[in-house]
């Protein structure tokens, strides 16, 4: 190699990552990072207004929990039904309409009346941010090449938090200005900004090679069934990504589901809980992105297991041990850290499990699958609060979701620097 040749290659390494990719890449990057950024804003709209909707609606801790475990518990079909289209009408198409849906119904429940419609509203919003996510993920990661796969995918999780962080600064902005009343309704009427996503995706993003190399050798062949991820080559693979998928989504949306109504209880006000919760919302970006990388240098499994067993010590922590008010702040930003950088090497590691021909309904099935199940975590913690303090309540329940997830990784090949083929 001439010194010219080793000098540029010097260069190539030294320089950040996303200037590596191509067009299509980045915009690909683009668009599922927004999307799941407008998803995460849109999503997390709920766990700010609980506090108002159980004091103006007069509803039990119990049918809080419902609401939130209804959208949780519909998004898995939608994962499952948007993956399975995908597979077969394309990822771009089935993208934009995953995003006009949960838009469409986040909007509409600013205008529910009592706790039914909402209900309604709230599931089959679900359906829309759950196919969201299982598109999106099979997208970004069919499209990145390996070397980058990682922390591509893991970047487009921090979106979550960004969107988040959004829907936060919404709450304190609404909430300091408007009546309770009309305050939470507008919370949900800003949801409507993610159909305007829609639009552009469709003049800037194109389908994946490895889908249009697939999709064109399965018309010269019978096409594959859907249904092959529970034949005997996938089933163990379906089984154990599932639980994986579980256990982080149980864990997850045991905390931010009632972490507002937690710092409430408190004592905070609608002031201080927001501080608090862009604490742990900066947190929570931090970890998305640290993990990202962790995914690309030690590889998924050590990556997951990792945050895995953090987010267990950190819940116990933060929810557990009677602790001031500014030891509660400080751990906020580990609390936002781990849990949510527990996603960042999943979407990558499933896409790498499963074969090109059922991706789509295999990452979608898998992801949602736990995804439905764990939302029964929330609804539980709920239940529970009744007869034992909330914080106890949110620990037995993330506590066991993560022991769960360590269990399903370690069953789990490392897929580190897999090129995806058929």
């Amino acid at each position: 190699m001439s010194g010219s040749e080793l000098q540029h290659g010097v260069e190539t390494v030294n320089k950040a990552w996303i200037t590596q990719l191509n067009v299509n890449e980045r915009s690909t990057l683009a668009a599922t990072f927004a999307g799941w950024m407008l998803d995460g804003m849109d999503v997390m709209v709920y766990s700010l207004v609980l506090p108002t909707l159980i004091s103006l609606w007069h509803i039990s801790k119990g049918e809080a929990g419902l609401l939130g475990t209804s959208a949780l518990l519909l998004s898995s079909l939608g994962g499952w039904l948007a993956g399975l289209a995908a597979d077969r009408y394309g990822r771009v198409k089935v993208l934009q309409l995953t995003i006009l849906w949960f838009a469409f119904f986040t909007f509409l429940s600013g205008f529910a009346n009592g706790f039914t419609q909402l209900l309604i509203c709230r599931g089959l919003q679900g359906l829309g941010f759950g196919g969201e996510w299982a598109v999106g993920s099979v997208l970004i990661g069919e499209t990145i090449r390996g070397q980058y796969r990682g922390r591509a995918v893991g970047t487009v999780q921090g979106g979550w938090a960004i969107g988040w962080g959004i829907s936060a600064l919404f709450y304190t902005l609404f909430f300091a200005v408007l009546p309770p009343w009309l305050a939470w309704r507008a919370m949900f009427w800003v949801g409507l900004l993610p159909a305007l996503l829609a639009v552009w995706i469709r003049s800037h993003v194109s389908e994946s090679d490895v889908f249009e190399r697939n999709l064109a050798a399965k018309k010269a062949k019978s096409s594959t069934h859907f249904l092959r991820i529970f034949s005997p080559v996938l089933l163990r693979t379906t089984l154990l990504t599932s639980l994986v998928a579980l256990g982080a989504q149980g864990g997850y949306h045991a905390i931010t589901t009632w972490l507002p109504l937690y710092l409430n209880a408190r004592g905070l006000s609608v002031t201080h809980t927001g501080g608090y919760l862009l604490v742990v919302i900066a947190g929570s970006f931090a970890g998305y992105l640290t993990a990202a990388h962790l995914a690309d240098r030690i590889g998924r499994k050590l990556t997951l297991i990792l945050f895995a067993v953090l987010s267990f010590t950190t819940v116990l922590l933060y929810t557990v041990l009677p602790i001031s008010d500014h030891v509660l702040l400080f751990l906020g930003f580990p609390l936002g850290f781990f849990p949510s950088g527990a996603f960042s090497p999943m979407g990558a590691f499933f896409t790498e499990l499963f074969p090109t021909s059922v991706r789509g309904s295999g990452q979608g099935f898998a992801y949602n699958l736990g995804r439905g199940v764990g939302a029964l975590f929330p609804a539980l913690v709920g239940y529970f609060s009744a007869h034992m303090q909330l914080g106890k309540a949110i620990a037995v329940f993330a506590v066991s979701a993560y022991l769960l997830m360590g269990l399903g990784v370690l069953l789990l090949p490392e897929t580190r620097g897999m090129e995806l083929s058929e």
